[in-house]
């Protein structure tokens, strides 16, 4: 059956729809994000208005149970077709199809192609989409047609690209133009971490294979600059359009507003966890194998003692039975013993189990070093000395030492925290590099906002460490709160500094919020009797007694405009360095708030003079 035929009328309720030509036809746009101009839209069906079929999941289910669900794809197609023709619409028609019924088109190519043609639509304006309904099975097989339809000029998408069976396997093998992003990947990804770094692996695997990206389900302005600020080309949702009979020649005002929006997104991903983030996170047990033989639990004590003569480096020993690690033998304990009087020859001879730790701390080489942290923190520290068993699968492989365990751990924190800090999770130092050099790039207006707590040290003096973290997390809530996440980023640079990369039109209400937030919460980290007296008495930074009055906020903030002057190109490190200039002066003012403009900031730098030219007061490098 061809789109130009019809099922014979009076079998089935859904045959006489479609012999009757009672089904109608209804368009979504799918906008083009540079520009904003609809590039086509999807025709989807609709049965009898103010019936139960009138409703497309209530229409293809009746048809599966008749066995007449290809007949209704095809009569959906024709009607959509047809009806698009007729409305005289611009752009691309995309068109739902299962498998079974793209391989069923192809045996009537040539008459559907005409039958097209008739109706004045050029078939290099339709895209096929191959929908989810249902599997394959057998895809080599399925290939040749879409390769069939495509020889005419229509192109082919992948629908619903993300679930069951619209797979990695189906765009590696069929090479569609246009893959459409499930809904479920974009629907709330302005505010998901994962979602986000599902659709930028989808988008990396669409550079290479040169497919163009369709972001379907957009619903939101967030979710939308975040979609157009990945560099996804097309997208699709309730947001941009609804399905509707009288065509929309431009998406909606709320869409247009949001791609012309001057700001851009900030990125889910930015907040990520810090061992996601680090790119020494996923370092595994395996590199910190120590070959070394076991020992059967059947060897005895002298057995052990010979062992550790022969390997003098050999920190430990393991007992097995039928390969399988059950105990572990310190060397120092087992020689300490072996020192005392008569012991080699009361012991000698016995199980080595005798002096065997019988519950070693196992770990499988696949085990990564942040899972491994977790011993750190546990009641049972013998790891230190003895080390521990590493295993694949249950079955020995070698040993572990305590030392390079914690060695290990300290790396990776230290370079997780360049990702985002341990205290307060908000993005580190690189992240907010990324994010600067984003903004610059896109030639945004922002405020870039050094924040610093003004007599932190002495208050962490005089409460401790506990305390004073708990006051820089309460900071960072304060901060959180003053921004609008679609727009503001929040970094924390380290210690009771913090950056804010405002966007929000009314950035500067929201920084004297936070002050005035931050300088009434944090008496309430003070005793009473400090409160009394209107703060505490420490030492200076040379050891002067001296009175400080409570912790206050302070925010330098800058302005940066979307523009070079002179040919001079300023970059996150510049930014950052007049930034800190700002805070400076804000920690000076009564009211704890400076701003200055960029250039005038850079000025006093120097950071306008060439390459090899002094440059003074720098930021600290936030990479």
């Amino acid at each position: 059956m061809s789109l130009s035929q019809s099922p014979p009328p009076g079998e089935s309720d859904v045959a006489e729809l479609i012999a009757r030509r009672t089904l109608t036809a209804v368009f979504q746009p799918i906008v083009d994000f540079d520009g904003g101009a609809i590039l086509g839209y999807e025709g989807l069906i609709r049965g009898p208005a103010g019936t139960a079929l009138e409703a497309p999941g209530a229409l293809f289910a009746k048809a599966a149970r008749e066995g007449l669900s290809v007949a209704l794809e095809h009569a959906a197609a024709r009607t959509c077709v047809a009806t698009f023709a007729s409305l005289g619409c611009e752009g691309k028609l995309f068109l739902n199809f299962s498998a079974e019924a793209l391989v069923a088109l192809r045996e009537t190519r040539e008459s559907t192609i005409a039958w097209i043609q008739r109706h004045g639509l050029a078939v290099d304006r339709l895209v096929l989409e191959l929908t989810e309904q249902s599997a394959i099975a057998d895809v080599a097989s399925f290939a040749p047609a879409v390769g069939a339809l495509r020889e005419t000029g229509i192109q082919f998408a992948l629908d619903d690209y993300g679930t069951a069976n619209a797979s990695m396997n189906l765009w590696v093998r069929l090479q569609p133009d246009v893959v459409k992003i499930d809904r479920f990947f974009i629907h709330g990804i302005a505010g998901d971490p994962l979602k986000f770094e599902a659709v930028r692996a989808m988008q990396h695997f669409a550079g290479a294979s040169g497919a163009r990206l369709v972001a379907e389900g957009i619903e939101t302005a967030a979710d939308l600059i975040v979609v157009r600020d990945m560099g996804i080309a097309l997208g699709q949702g309730f947001f941009i359009g609804r399905p509707s009979a009288q065509v929309s020649r431009e998406c909606a005002q709320g869409a247009r507003e949001a791609l012309g929006a001057g700001h851009i997104a900030v990125f889910p991903g930015a907040t990520r966890s810090p061992v996601a983030a680090s790119p020494s996170g996923g370092m595994a047990a395996a590199k910190m194998i120590v070959t070394a033989p076991a020992l059967q639990k059947s060897a005895t004590n002298n057995d052990v003692l010979e062992l550790f003569n022969r390997l003098p480096t050999l920190h430990a020993v393991a007992v097995v039975e039928h390969d399988r690690p059950i105990a572990l033998i310190n060397r120092r304990s087992f020689m300490d013993r072996y020192a005392l009087p008569y012991h080699r020859e009361l012991f000698g001879k016995r199980p080595c189990m005798l002096f065997a730790n019988a519950s070693p701390v196992l770990i499988e080489k696949s085990m990564t070093v942040e899972q491994m942290a977790k011993l750190l923190a546990s009641d049972d520290q013998r790891y230190l000395a003895d080390g521990f068993v590493i295993t694949d699968e249950e079955r020995y492989v070698g040993l572990g030492t305590g030392e390079n365990l914690v060695r290990a751990v300290t790396e990776v924190r230290i370079e997780a925290a360049r990702y985002a800090n341990p205290l307060t999770f908000l993005p580190g130092n690189i992240p907010i590099s990324s994010h600067i050099a984003r903004l610059v790039e896109h030639r945004a207006e922002f405020y870039a906002c050094y924040v610093d707590l003004n007599h932190f040290k002495p208050f962490n003096d005089r409460y401790g460490y506990w305390q004073g973290d708990e006051v820089l997390k309460f900071a960072a809530a304060v901060l959180a709160d003053a921004c609008d996440p679609t727009r503001d980023f929040l970094g924390h640079v380290g210690g009771d500094d913090f950056l804010v990369l405002f966007q929000s039109e009314d950035w500067s209400e929201r920084a004297v919020r936070a002050l005035r937030a931050f300088d009434t919460g944090a008496l309430r980290f003070y005793a009473d009797e400090d409160r009394d007296v209107g703060g505490i008495h420490g030492e200076d930074r040379r050891g002067n007694p001296t009175f400080f009055s409570f912790v206050t906020m302070a925010i330098g903030c800058v302005r940066v405009t979307p523009r070079e002057r002179g040919g001079v190109h300023y970059g996150s490190e510049e930014i950052a360095s007049v930034a800190a200039l700002a805070k400076h002066r804000a920690k000076q003012q009564a009211d704890g708030f400076f701003v200055i403009d960029l250039d005038e900031g850079a000025e006093q730098l120097h950071l306008h003079e060439p390459p090899g030219a002094a440059i003074h007061q720098r930021a600290p490098a936030l990479g």
